[in-house]
């Protein structure tokens, strides 16, 4: 397809709670550095590069972020980064961003992104993306990215694949469901019938396509459709709702590309030990550390040399700020989101 009519929306809204406090209220996680010394939404936009025109791509954040948003991509015209007024979960996001392509461009695909991923093979992440808004650009579908799982994750959204469609290079299936986040034995069995892959929250579509469903499934945002510059008035009236509930999972034209791409959402603290080496009994360091006795530990810090010393413990998360230092178990991590909310607000 033409790729002056693609446009990309990066969500950045997430305040990374269960990354706490790499992740706070005022710099949350997509500003942090510790993943290749660039904040993940500078890569998010810079791995598009070649993809999508640069002045067609946005990002969609918290208006109390659009500064820090702004500072970390200064090669994005000023007027690309756009603040949401209040938090409404991603369906207003999405309405908003097909409202911009609609404005801009009527024949445009767009895509929706999150800005915190990690992406290991970036060439096959581009391929992927542009043969999906091909086959968007062909037909009236959604398409969706599925990532191909490498072991059965109980933290993840799942797509069951359907039927396959006959195109050139990614491989594209129907989508039979979404499915919620499973225990551990379903996600085994996901994993052994081959049919199911992770869900991203990446997907693309043609305007008018999108503007349908939201008709079909969704109207009470078709106002901020029409008007998205009328987006400050109407964002309180709008519901908090995920756009997987409120219009992906009611849709019948969705169609998945899969993707191997070496992808993590980095979601939570854990994930640091995907992210890093670790020494010969198991503990993970990307900050000065002293160790004796000690195994399957992660350690980590970010602007503050303070350097950790472990003694006969396991299986440890210590995290050293400049504001705060946490210690936790890695069986806890899940729970993070809860303690941060025990916290006071300068701290969170």
């Amino acid at each position: 397809m033409n790729t002056t009519h693609l446009h990309a929306f990066i969500l950045a809204g997430g305040r990374g709670e269960r990354f706490w406090p790499l992740s706070t209220y005022a710099r949350p996680k997509q500003f942090t550095t510790l993943f290749g010394g660039t904040p993940l939404i500078a890569q998010a936009v810079a791995r598009l590069q070649g993809l999508v025109p640069e002045a067609n791509i946005a990002v969609i954040t918290s208006a109390d972020l659009v500064p820090a948003t702004r500072e970390a991509l200064p090669n994005l015209p000023p007027e690309n980064i756009v603040g949401e007024p209040i938090g409404r979960d991603t369906t207003a996001a999405v309405a908003l961003a097909c409202g911009l392509t609609r404005r801009r461009d009527p024949k445009g695909v767009a895509m929706i992104l999150p800005a915190d991923p990690l992406i290991g093979n970036v060439p096959a992440f581009r391929r992927v993306l542009a043969d999906a808004a091909d086959a968007v650009s062909r037909e009236p579908a959604i398409a969706t990215v599925g990532i191909a799982p490498t072991f059965p994750a109980t933290g993840y959204g799942y797509i069951e694949c359907g039927a396959p469609i006959d195109a050139p290079g990614t491989p594209l299936r129907r989508v039979r469901r979404f499915v919620e986040k499973p225990d551990l034995e379903t996600a085994k069995r996901y994993l052994e019938t081959g049919a199911f892959v992770w869900n991203a929250g990446i997907f693309l579509w043609r305007a008018d396509v999108m503007e349908a469903a939201f008709r079909a499934h969704a109207p009470a945002w078709l106002p901020l459709i029409k008007r998205p510059d009328d987006a400050p008035a109407l964002y309180p009236t709008l519901p908090k709702l995920s756009i997987d509930y409120a219009v992906m999972e009611k849709s019948d034209n969705l169609i998945v590309a899969r993707g191997d791409f070496g992808w993590d959402d980095v979601g939570s603290l854990p994930a640091l030990a995907r992210q890093f080496p670790a020494d010969a009994q198991g503990n993970v360091a990307i900050a000065p550390a002293y160790a004796l006795d000690a195994t399957g530990n992660i350690v980590a810090a970010e602007g503050t040399p303070r350097a950790t010393a472990l003694l006969g413990v396991s299986d440890l998360i210590v995290i050293h700020t400049a504001k705060a230092t946490l210690v936790a178990a890695k069986s806890a991590a899940q729970n993070l989101k809860a303690l941060v909310a025990t916290l006071p607000p300068d701290l969170r």
